[in-house]
């Protein structure tokens, strides 16, 4: 129920928990007052560490209480024909026939990373119901590679399939489906495990926390991400890769800090990042970038804009946003949520015109993403019930459904 408003979300799984709602204050720890704006709908979003406490307070995972929308439209019916076949694609039958070995004749190991670029394009494109549709051929070619050929062949379609897997799994999440996700990235880890690319478990270690993030598991994200880090730390910081992959990771078990309400923590950790994210500028970049990770120093600085949003600090936001000039690495899915956070924090300190702005570079440059995020609808929402509506809102509330 993408369109449900968190208000009624709350109140519906509250009653489904049998809390009252003192009850529900005292066991997440946020205050009765904030429980009843939101049900009331005299708020339409809270804090991201308010909405982790009150999915630990509920025993829900995240997504529940902020009711993502799924990457591709959904009834509510059995999963669509793309879906199940991504699955078994995933989760391959375990008394199929083997695949004729005298296929890999038509694979080419460059060929079929440039179809994983083109698949990670697609994901970071919002473009969800076409990467369904081509990534059950990707997973089957690299299984296929995975299989055949030298040693070192092998091992390169290992490392295919890691990849192809790890994709796999972020579209799962994005499809509300947690526990392919999981599947799918157990998977990626054993073909990291399999292939020669050192760096490769530790990215699929970085998807995993953000999985354990949207479940509410928030200290095994934290645990996975330093402990993969540390061991990136230990032999890759000398390589582009490397740092990419470490700074991943860093930003990851930062992110999980706000998440547990510790800002202080996550600045100084963020911080770090950003002094590593320099160090790129130094080194030889690193081939097949788009496979390894979106780490750089505009991905840090998003990351810090948001934190500071979702921590109450909007000057300190449009202070860290002011300026900013995205390098061509920086994909839709990162400017989407610049941009969504600029447009909070000029909510939040009462520039309704400024936030408007932000959300009409969103729609020019992200629309598809801009369906996909929920914080969107609720800023919208917001702007929509004020006294003053500054021009362009109606045409925005229009465009995601709000104008009643």
């Amino acid at each position: 129920m993408a369109s449900e408003h968190l208000g009624d979300r709350l109140s519906r799984l509250r009653r489904l928990a049998e809390l009252t709602q003192e009850g529900l204050a005292e066991r997440s720890g946020v205050s009765v007052d904030v429980v009843r704006k939101l049900e009331q709908k005299r708020k339409h979003s809270a804090r991201l560490p308010t909405l982790h406490a009150l999915s630990r307070g509920l025993g829900v995972e995240l997504t529940s209480l902020l009711g993502d929308p799924p990457g591709v439209p959904s009834t509510g019916e059995a999963d669509p024909p793309a879906l199940v076949a991504v699955r078994r694609a995933i989760m391959p039958p375990l008394f199929a026939p083997p695949t004729e070995p005298s296929a890999a004749e038509r694979l080419s190991l460059p060929l079929l990373r440039a179809e994983l670029a083109e698949g990670w394009t697609l994901y970071h494109d919002a473009g969800f119901g076409r990467l369904m549709e081509v990534l059950p051929g990707i997973i089957a070619d690299a299984r296929l590679a995975a299989a055949v050929g030298t040693p070192e062949q092998r091992a390169a379609g290992q490392a295919a399939l890691g990849k192809a897997l790890q994709l796999g799994g972020h579209l799962a999440i994005r499809l509300g489906k947690s526990d392919l996700a999981l599947s799918a990235l157990e998977r990626a880890m054993e073909a990291a495990g399999r292939s020669a690319d050192p760096l490769l478990p530790a990215m699929v270690s970085n998807s995993v926390a953000w999985a354990y993030q949207r479940q509410n598991r928030l200290d095994d994200a934290q645990h996975l991400a330093v402990h993969a880090a540390d061991a990136v730390e230990r032999e890759h910081v000398h390589t582009a890769g490397g740092i990419r992959v470490w700074g991943g990771l860093l930003m990851s078990a930062a992110t999980s800090h706000a998440r547990n309400d510790d800002y202080a923590t996550a600045d100084t950790m963020m911080k770090t990042a950003e002094r590593a994210a320099d160090r790129l500028a130094t080194l030889a970049p690193t081939p097949d970038g788009k496979l390894v990770s979106v780490f750089s120093r505009s991905s840090v600085r998003i990351e810090r804009v948001r934190l500071a949003v979702q921590h109450g600090r909007p000057e300190e936001a449009l202070a860290l946003a002011k300026g900013m000039r995205l390098g061509k690495e920086v994909p839709p899915s990162w400017r989407t949520w610049l941009l969504l956070d600029v447009a909070r924090a000029h909510t939040d300190v009462g520039d309704a015109a400024g936030a408007v702005r932000a959300l009409e570079s969103l729609r020019r440059v992200a629309p598809a993403w801009m369906r996909h995020h929920t914080l969107a609808v609720a800023i919208v929402g917001d702007l929509w019930e004020s006294s003053a509506r500054p021009p362009g809102l109606r045409r925005l509330a229009e465009f995601l459904g709000v104008a009643g």
